[in-house]
């Protein structure tokens, strides 16, 4: 509506000037020369301020459009309410400019973001002259001491064995481990992963190194964290009722007469902290078979007659609650292993499953066996509950346990035993079932 009303004063703008050069003419042939003048000069200060006007709007215009083009905002254009018939397209413009801002503001915090993490991330883009550098975060630039540079030939002369490696896979998708010698230093064990993208059709190369040593120095502090918390529980669990029945203690023995009474609770405090001496006594106990695990003894042993001779141990306790055991192992297999270390880990794993399996009236174990890439992996399988989701990652620290009277050491060393044998323990678990998977080399 606004627009249209701009269109009107123009056009009655130039009715009014015609007019005007008509009344000129008409008092020139009317032989009155001076007022024809006159109203000549009028026409032409119309004409100018019409040009004057159009020359403005279309310049405004003009400047509005290159601002869009060349993604300058800098300009505000809201104190020129002038021309209203402009009004869609300083919208337009003052809406990019609020885009724009807060692409800016994203791209400050996701760049701070990546160079707060401690992985190297490099980003490349690719244009027609070939790779460069979109983006380094600061990790990767002050880690391998390369400076933030903007092709991809400049960052090949400072790390050319980590180049060489991308190139040869034609900058595609690598998941590998890589050693990098950075500024004369001692050779590094870095985790290499990268991934292709494209957008916008615009593609673009993504590379990220973790340095393994960080890593494994990170896992290694949590979990010394996390022990030094059960640790420490079950220290104080113990230490402190003995300290306060020792208190107690005290306090008797000083007087001058005992009682019955006092006699009495002298007998129940010193039970008392017997049993708390006799529990911190089999916790470290724990703790020390855990910290003292010997090396494998390997021999040769048929996996077969092992796991038979595991399910022949376990009978006595699975019958009682109505537990069947489906062995489905059922060819000859000659494996590597520690004997007496494999019957602990697998018996381990039984008992996990009885426990699992309490309250079920029908309650059912397997046993499979799958052979592949001279690997052996043998499945532990039973229909209880499942683990909670909430306490998978806790499942393996030392001591950690949902039994009143479980020691929560049997699957962290049974872990350990598999890992000492250069296999892994695996488990996956849904709310009707449950496996572990010891994988073993052959």
């Amino acid at each position: 509506m606004r627009g249209q009303k701009i269109y009107q004063l123009l056009f009655l703008r130039l009715l009014l000037l015609l007019a005007l050069l008509g009344l000129s003419a008409f008092l020139y042939f009317r032989q009155l020369q001076y007022s024809s003048l006159f109203v000549g000069l009028i026409c032409i200060l119309l004409l100018y301020e019409l040009y004057t006007a159009l020359r403005e709007a279309f310049r405004m215009y003009d400047r509005t459009i290159d601002s869009i083009l060349q993604g300058d905002f800098s300009s505000d254009f809201s104190g020129h309410k002038s021309y209203q018939n402009y009004e869609r397209l300083f919208a337009l413009y003052h809406r990019l400019r609020g885009e724009q801002h807060e692409q800016i503001s994203r791209d400050i915090i996701y760049q701070s973001i990546l160079n707060n993490i401690e992985t190297g991330i490099v980003i490349l883009q690719k244009q027609s002259d070939g790779w460069h550098v979109f983006l380094m975060n600061d990790y990767f630039s002050k880690h391998f001491q390369a400076p933030k540079v903007s092709h991809w030939k400049y960052l090949r002369e400072r790390l050319p064995a980590l180049c060489e490696v991308i190139e040869k896979s034609e900058f595609g998708e690598i998941k590998t481990s890589l050693q990098i010698r950075v500024n004369k230093e001692d050779t590094q064990t870095f985790m290499l992963q990268t991934s292709a993208s494209r957008t916008f059709e615009q593609d673009y190369f993504i590379l990220m190194l973790d340095s393994i040593q960080k890593v494994v120095e990170r896992k290694e502090k949590e979990a010394w964290i996390n022990l030094m918390k059960v640790i420490s529980h079950e220290l104080l669990n113990s230490l402190t009722p003995i300290r306060s029945l020792s208190q107690n203690l005290q306090e008797l023995v000083a007087q001058e007469q005992l009682s019955t009474e006092d006699l009495q609770d002298i007998r129940l405090s010193v039970h008392t902290m017997l049993n708390r001496s006799n529990h911190l006594q089999e916790f470290v106990e724990s703790y020390r078979k855990l910290a003292m695990l010997p090396s494998p003894q390997k021999e040769k042993v048929e996996l077969s007659e092992l796991i038979e001779q595991c399910l022949l141990l376990m009978q006595p306790l699975l019958k009682p609650k109505n537990i069947s055991v489906r062995n489905e192992v059922n060819f000859k297999r000659w494996i590597w292993v520690d004997k007496n270390q494999m019957e602990q880990v697998l018996i381990n794993l039984l008992t996990n499953s009885m426990y699992s399996l309490e309250g079920k009236s029908q309650g059912h174990i397997y046993l499979s066996c799958e052979l592949k890439e001279k690997r052996v992996y043998l499945t532990i399988s039973d229909n209880g509950s499942g683990i909670d989701p909430a306490i998978e990652d806790k499942i393996f620290l030392p001591f950690f346990t949902t039994r009143k009277e479980g020691a929560g050491i049997g699957l962290t060393l049974s872990k350990n035993i598999i890992e000492a044998h250069g296999g892994y323990l695996a488990f996956e678990s849904t709310p009707e079932k449950t496996s572990f998977t010891v994988c073993l080399v052959e």
